[in-house]
């Protein structure tokens, strides 16, 4: 025997293990295309389901965007009504009110049809004490309290506190209010563009709009003002005419 050849065993052994990487081989290339293709199919089911995502999410964008237009519409259309409601509740209570000015113009016309104040009327002498300061408009007079001479459009007549103070002439309350000079101020429309105007008062029951009759209540009279401190308890009695002040002693 030739010591070059080698037994039939080791050529059939090394037969067997080129047929075993053959097919080792085979293995490997079927198992690459297989998964190649998998991967690939897990590729394509990858990027249909980000599609379908897409268009789920622009599906939910589009609503969104078509509720957000809607509903400031709906806000609108609440606002418009909202106001409508409001003019509404507006319009009735004007009309409300004016009602109430039309009963109040019924219950005092029987009076003011009566008022007619002119130069040749007499008023009544409204409170209790003498003129502590004249009338003056042409010129000044000394105030105590203030220590100075300026221009006095009424009479400034002395009083005690918590005595009544009568209307001097039949009229119409046209304005109450609270001023740092004369207090609490009732001013009554007596008719032909004549007012009366009485301040430093308290205890006042009157409203805008009601009829004093001439010595009906109007007020008691209060404590003085800071600015006729020295003078003591005091009316003030302004008479205009046409918004010009008057003498009142004129009408006395």
């Amino acid at each position: 025997m030739n010591k070059n050849e080698k037994p039939s065993f080791f050529r059939s052994k090394g037969a067997a293990v080129g047929i075993v990487i053959c097919f080792v081989a085979v293995i490997a290339m079927v198992g690459a295309f297989t998964f190649n293709n998998y991967e690939k199919q897990i590729d394509e089911q990858v990027a249909k389901a980000e599609k379908q995502a897409e268009k789920l999410t622009e599906e939910k964008s589009k609503e969104t965007t078509t509720n957000e237009i809607v509903l400031p519409e709906a806000d609108s259309n609440t606002s418009i009504q909202t106001e409508e409601e409001d003019k509404t509740d507006s319009t009735q209570e004007q009309q409300t009110e004016e009602n109430q000015g039309e009963g109040t113009g019924v219950e005092t016309t029987g009076d003011t049809s009566n008022l007619w104040f002119s130069e040749e009327s007499v008023l009544a002498w409204p409170a209790s004490g003498a003129v502590l300061i004249n009338y003056s408009m042409d010129q000044t007079v000394f105030f105590s309290t203030l220590e100075q001479y300026k221009y006095n459009p009424a009479l400034i007549i002395g009083g005690e506190v918590g005595e009544t103070i009568s209307a001097s002439a039949a009229g119409i309350v046209t304005n109450i209010e609270e001023t740092a000079q004369t207090g609490t101020t009732v001013t009554l429309d007596m008719g032909n563009g004549y007012s009366a105007i009485y301040g430093q008062l308290s205890d006042v029951s009157l409203a805008v709009g009601d009829y004093v009759g001439t010595g009906e209540f109007i007020g008691t009279l209060s404590e003085p003002t800071k600015y006729y401190s020295v003078e003591g308890p005091n009316l003030y009695f302004e008479i205009t005419k046409d918004g010009t002040p008057v003498n009142p002693l004129d009408f006395m």
